[in-house]
C-alpha cells in the first residue's frame, strides 16, 4: 500500500465518515478535563510532601 495513499484515505475518512461533537460541547469537556488535572495534579503534590515529611522524620530516628 502505498503511503500517500493511506495518508489521504485517512484524511477522507475522518472528512466524510467521522461524527464530531459540536465545537461547544468539546470546550466544555476540555475545559472539564483540565480543572480535573490540575486538581488531581495537587493532590499527588499533597500525597508526595506527606511521604517525604515522614520519611524524613522516620530516617532521622537511625
Amino acid at each position: 500500500m502505498n503511503i500517500i495513499k493511506y495518508i489521504t484515505d485517512s484524511f477522507d475518512e475522518l472528512r466524510t465518515k467521522m461524527t464530531w461533537i459540536p465545537w461547544a460541547e468539546a470546550q466544555k469537556s476540555t475545559v472539564v478535563v483540565a480543572i480535573f488535572t490540575i486538581i488531581f495534579a495537587l493532590a499527588v503534590f499533597v500525597v508526595d510532601k506527606v511521604f517525604q515529611n515522614v520519611l524524613g522524620e522516620f530516617l532521622k530516628l537511625f
